[in-house]
């Protein structure tokens, strides 16, 4: 009837299923490793919390697969297509796209906006995560069945309307549009954590996907029973969402393996170099306020809040701990990483930001001097 060479689930969706647990056993390996190399400066600077909740987006992402894609038999518990292809599959597809846009947006507050992103800003920006993707879902579990999706015994499949593809692919479009928006906002940033060219490579890698996903989805929209149609839809999808983690936490841990304290140590001397005392305004003026000063709640000026001690390494110890950009861990705290002993040269950062500071003399000129603020010659902000 539909000029389709139907195939039901066998030993090549079980082998599809194995291919892609290995590539999620292996992904989860790499972010046990960064886990357990947390310290490790150029790994804690990719913001792991939010990867590893992307990580687990994308598992059950598959897991939701394993139905939409008829790739084990739907009967029993399986039968339940609300549950494993909207619930599981397309909420998940959501969440995965709604946590990286946080991700950027994180670093579009800090450096355009110059508002922090702190522990308050991740948990709001999560419940907002939750409540679009839930209200989206719930809408779609009390429309109708038959305008939606359901299931039907006599093809052991979940009948999925052109309707309910058209809107689910849109709303990805969308998703990933704003994304793509907040990457542009980061070009000007220069950044020794390549965040903003990690961001181009991540979105080149969706819109590959989206554009898989709609051509499969809305031209071929019987594609669960064709065996190579189904099975190059799982490996598309897991493959896409997997490469995403690699890229954001990737080549630092390969570093780390492999020329840990050299490369440590390069990526401090690029931080020093692109300005740490230019991303933070530290200056002569202890009253000045900026963009990065504000790191209460109330956006007060960080240094109108503290003091310098004189009595001791710098710059009070209350200011460091309470005005963070990114929350706590803060992955950004300059003064904190460079807090660690390995062998860097501490002549390359500012003097307010050099370990080797002891009791500094009122009034020196090179507690704060005003040759660190100078901004980038092109007008960038500088991370």
């Amino acid at each position: 009837m539909y000029h389709i060479k139907a195939s039901n689930p066998g030993k090549d969706d079980t082998i599809t299923i194995a291919v892609c647990s290995g590539l999620l056993g292996l992904t989860a390996m790499l972010l046990v490793y960064a886990w357990c190399n947390y310290n490790y400066r150029p790994i804690r600077a990719k913001n792991l919390t939010w990867t590893t909740l992307i990580y687990c987006a994308t598992v059950l992402w598959f897991i939701g697969n394993l139905v939409t894609n008829n790739h084990v038999r739907i009967v029993g518990v399986w039968s339940n297509c609300k549950l494993w292809v909207l619930w599981l599959r397309v909420f998940f597809v959501y969440v995965f796209a709604t946590m990286t846009i946080v991700r950027f947006y994180a670093l579009d507050r800090v450096f355009n906006q110059k508002k922090p992103f702190t522990r308050r800003s991740s948990l709001i920006s999560g419940a907002i995560i939750l409540s679009f993707n839930v209200a989206y879902c719930l809408v779609n579990q009390l429309i109708s069945s038959s305008l939606t999706l359901e299931y039907v015994p006599d093809l052991e499949a979940c009948k999925i309307t052109m309707a309910f593809r058209i809107a689910a692919v849109s709303v990805q479009w969308l998703l990933w549009g704003a994304c793509g928006v907040l990457i542009f906002r980061l070009r000007n940033i220069q950044s020794s954590f390549n965040e903003f060219r990690e961001s181009v490579a991540i979105f080149l890698v969706i819109i590959g996907l989206l554009t898989e996903t709609s051509v499969t989805n809305l031209h071929y929209e019987y594609y669960v029973f064709e065996k190579k149609r189904r099975i190059q839809k799982t490996y598309v999808d897991v493959v896409a969402s997997v490469l995403v983690i690699w890229l954001f936490i990737g080549y630092p841990v390969y570093k780390s393996i492999f020329d840990r304290r050299n490369y440590e140590q390069m990526w401090l001397e690029r931080l020093a170099k692109d300005g740490p005392g230019n991303t933070y305004n530290i200056n002569s003026n202890p009253q000045g306020t900026t963009a990065y000063a504000k790191m209460d709640e109330n956006l007060d000026s960080g240094f109108n809040n503290s003091h310098l001690n004189y009595e001791g390494n710098g710059i009070n110890s209350a200011y460091v701990n309470n005005h963070r950009p990114f929350g706590d861990p803060d992955p950004f705290n300059i003064e904190s990483e460079m807090s660690a002993h390995v062998p860097f040269n501490d002549n390359l950062l500012p003097m307010a930001l050099r370990n080797n500071m002891h009791n500094p003399l009122l009034n020196s000129p090179s507690l704060f001097a005003a040759s660190y603020m100078d901004s980038s010659s092109d007008g960038r902000h500088v991370l």
